[in-house]
């Protein structure tokens, strides 16, 4: 079985599939790499240390994709998007099925089959695959490093011979890996920090990492689903949150939102009157833009200042640290691939959970139940006895 990685053509996007890491793990399953010639650069892993572990080099994305079955990329529908796979490859990667699924539709009538990772579920046997988690890492982590460099003051606190200096107040919203990585870095550059998530659950690993969590007397019923993701919950209570945060949010220099439901708008948490609130040259750093932001006044991709106040809406934090989130997601990526490669076969068995849960596109269909209601098809037919 070849596998190829191809180039990233999102605008930006400095992320390979694979690195030379994880290599072991691909020939333990019987899977040679064919890679797009400059495809780890921006990364950091040039084209000899794919080729010492004994990856052979293209010369173009044609070559890629004549050679290969099998194409590995990190977010391969967007920018250029998926031209040259045909209904001979097997797509894997970052597909945003949900977010975007006419993506998906045009994956199954190209005849293409598709794994969409994002869809992988969060079980004991999926962790080392869990390319949202090491995505979140990068995503928490350079958040802080983005707000402690737009804050005109410092973090820790300090006594120095100009008197002493108090520490940063960070409150961080949303406690899943994005949100506890976030706390873990500002509690390391010396912030005091407080946290707030829907999910009562987390409030012992908040104040593990030395945060106080913030309970607001808000009654969040079924808040996480069964793979510990946050729901959405309705606008009733997204207002009685809003309202009961203002204090909160009014005596913090810094803010992190990191609310995200996946496949859904983020949910509006900070208000115009919350940011009004904030003392001047605070600063938010709002990571659910690229799902439309938790703060209103977000806008994707960029800063805005209202009052003294910065609201920063970054996208795509992983690929602004990308030699470590290609090391993240290449063995996330490989750890899939031997699922699904054995003995150098491919082994498509949809009783598999994992399997059945990222296969979105099959034999020019979409298969996917929650995609297909995403599109507003008819849910799949059953499929039939023994198989």
């Amino acid at each position: 079985m070849i596998a190829g990685v191809l180039k990233e053509t999102s605008p930006g996007e400095r992320r390979v599939a694979v690195v030379p890491s994880a290599f072991p793990l691909l020939a333990k399953a019987g899977v040679e790499v064919v890679i797009e010639s400059g495809a780890g650069v921006a990364a950091g892993f040039p084209d000899g240390a794919f080729k010492d572990k004994g990856a052979r080099i293209a010369g173009s994305r044609a070559e890629v994709l004549e050679a290969a079955r099998v194409l590995l990329q990190v977010r391969p529908l967007a920018g250029g998007g998926p031209e040259g796979v045909t209904r001979d490859h097997v797509l894997v990667g970052l597909l945003d099925p949900l977010g975007a699924p006419a993506g998906i539709q045009t994956l199954a009538a190209r005849g293409v089959t598709a794994f969409a990772l994002e869809l992988i579920p969060r079980i004991t046997r999926a962790q080392a695959m869990d390319v949202l988690s090491s995505a979140a890492t990068i995503t928490g982590y350079k958040a802080v490093l983005l707000a402690a460099s737009a804050l005109p003051q410092m973090f820790p606190m300090l006594m120095t011979a100009g008197g002493t200096l108090a520490p940063a107040r960070v409150f961080v919203i949303g406690a899943g890996v994005a949100g506890l990585q976030a706390i873990a870095t500002a509690k390391r550059l010396g912030a005091v920090v407080n946290a707030y998530d829907v999910r009562p659950a987390v409030k012992e690993q908040v104040e593990s990492l030395g945060a106080k969590f913030v309970e607001l007397p808000l009654e969040a019923v079924d808040a996480q689903d069964k793979g510990g993701y946050a729901r959405a919950m309705d606008e009733s209570f997204y207002r009685r949150q809003r309202e009961t945060m203002l204090k909160v949010v009014a005596a913090s220099e810094v803010v992190i939102a990191t609310a995200a439901v996946p496949g859904k708008k983020a949910p509006i948490l900070l208000t115009a009157e919350m940011v009004d609130a904030m003392p001047p040259g605070a600063v938010i750093v709002d990571v659910a833009a690229e799902q439309g932001g938790n703060c209103e006044l977000t806008r994707p991709g960029e800063t805005v200042t209202r009052g003294g106040v910065s609201i920063l809406g970054p996208l795509n934090l992983p690929s602004t640290v990308p030699q470590h989130a290609s090391q993240m997601y290449g063995r996330n990526i490989a750890t899939f691939l031997a699922l699904i490669v054995a003995g150098g076969e491919l082994k498509i068995d949809p009783a598999d959970e994992i399997v059945r849960e990222t296969l979105v596109t099959r034999e020019g269909e979409v298969v996917h139940p929650r995609v297909r209601e995403a599109l507003g098809l008819p849910a799949p037919a059953p499929a039939p006895a023994g198989g």
